[in-house]
């Protein structure tokens, strides 16, 4: 029994010299390999849609005293710091891509953009076979269409396409811009369906990942226009770490250095804070019950008015 014994203590001793010389040898590079969270070089112009193309007044709302016409897309080109940028625009979520194309050429040529390409894709498939890589590399900025942010996110997530971006985002001084389900699309998470016949109900509002060009913040776009208050607050509750970031017609958020926000254009845009949130209904979380909540924080900001981001979790890869 001893001798059985000294056997099994050596089988023992020899699997945890084993053991601790694996963990030596796969923690040394890891000890030694950077791991911080660059700040992106590129801006980031998240439009709340409908934004004025040239009409004499904003749609759906009185015309402020100090109206721009254009101001906001104004504010895309402005971001490039080019005199004449090289602008994409990405209709793929559109189901009319060459009207919208056509609709967004027009009023670029307005503010002097006239290098404007195309790029609209009806499958998964297509982005894979499709070599852009040549034009994302010579574009200024990237601007992503109204329509449907589900189609943005199914056929562009995990492709070349979408990391060479974020990549261009990062280390160069590339825009990118949305409007209405384009700017939806750019955050995570990102709502994709629950109107405001449903929202109020818990569970009713649908999330999946974003293209994640910024992290625990979800935009919704429209928001004053379509009374899309609730909605965001049941997001919000659901993850109080999320930021809502809901945006009006004809109105844009210009995010630099990937936290510091400025608000352009007519309307106004809402944040949606809760860290502070005390309590809420989510222990009973019910398609039969309204949602409830205590303690939520909300900014209104309109031109010209600046946020900053929260970092509530660590930067990490």
């Amino acid at each position: 029994m001893r001798f059985g014994l000294k056997i099994v203590t050596f089988h023992l001793e020899k699997m945890q010299q084993m053991k601790t010389k694996t963990i030596k040898k796969t923690r040394t590079p890891r000890t030694n390999r950077e791991n911080h969270c660059p700040v992106p070089q590129g801006t980031l112009v998240l439009i709340g849609g409908k934004e004025n193309k040239g009409e004499d007044k904003p749609d759906n709302k009185k015309k402020p005293s100090d109206f721009i016409k254009l101001q906001v897309l104004q504010a895309f080109k402005d971001a490039t710091h080019k005199r004449e940028p090289v602008i994409e625009v990405v209709t793929t979520a559109s189901s009319e891509g060459p009207q919208s194309f056509e609709d967004y050429q027009k009023v670029f040529q307005k503010i002097g953009v006239t290098n404007v390409g195309h790029i609209h894709h009806n499958s998964r498939e297509e982005v894979l076979l499709d070599a852009m890589m040549e034009r994302i590399k010579n574009a200024d900025g990237i601007f992503f269409s109204g329509g449907d942010q589900l189609k943005l996110t199914g056929y562009y997530g995990g492709t070349d396409f979408l990391t060479y971006l974020k990549y261009r985002y990062i280390n160069e001084q590339l825009v990118i811009g949305g409007t209405s389900a384009g700017s939806m699309a750019l955050s995570t998470p990102m709502i994709y369906a629950g109107n405001e016949d449903v929202q109020e109900l818990g569970g009713e509002i649908k999330l999946t990942t974003g293209l994640e060009f910024v992290k625990d913040v979800c935009i919704d776009t429209h928001f004053v226009h379509r009374g899309r208050f609730v909605r965001m607050a049941q997001v919000v509750v659901t993850n109080p770490t999320c930021v809502g970031l809901g945006i009006e017609e004809d109105t844009a958020v210009v995010v630099r250095n990937g936290l510091e926000m400025e608000v352009v254009g007519t309307g106004l845009v809402i944040v949606i804070e809760g860290f502070e949130i005390r309590s809420s209904s989510i222990h009973e979380f019910s398609e039969d019950k309204p949602i409830t909540a205590r303690d939520l924080r909300v900014h209104l900001l309109a031109d010209g008015d600046k946020y900053t981001i929260p970092q509530v979790n660590p930067p990490h890869k």
